[in-house]
């Protein structure tokens, strides 16, 4: 995954990705394909925003619609970067299986309370709703 990330936000950099080391991953900000927001692939984070350091709401508050909590976009991202170290080609595969990018996948919860607590980046148990 990493490698695939790495190819891409190579692929990207003519087209302005900036490339540098942040949150424990190797970071292309401003990446420019994609839906908006960050993708982390192993070690390796696709940003389309100018910098991880913008704050963002959780999962569970945009499914209720509230105004926050909010998180720095970097530390949920440094969650999934280390679920990736631990799962390896793992990942991925377990992402999917437990929903994918939703409000209810248990990576993108622990990875939410790990940026809200700076714990609980590991998504069993199933951690509780922040």
């Amino acid at each position: 995954m990493s490698l695939l990330a790495l190819v891409a936000g190579l692929l990207a950099l003519p087209f302005g990705a900036r490339p540098r080391v942040s949150d424990g991953a190797l970071v292309f900000e401003r990446f420019p394909w994609g839906p908006g927001g960050a993708l982390a692939l192993g070690n390796v984070v696709l940003h389309t925003g100018q910098s991880l350091d913008t704050e963002v709401r959780t999962y569970a508050a945009v499914a209720a619609g509230q105004a926050g909590p909010r998180v720095r976009l970097g530390d949920h991202e440094r969650a999934h970067v280390y679920q990736a170290m631990v799962l390896g080609p793992l990942f991925l595969p377990l992402y999917l299986a437990c929903g994918g990018i939703s409000h209810r996948n248990r990576f993108e919860l622990a990875a939410d309370r790990y940026a809200l607590t700076g714990r609980g980046w590991w998504p069993w148990p199933r951690p509780a709703v922040v």
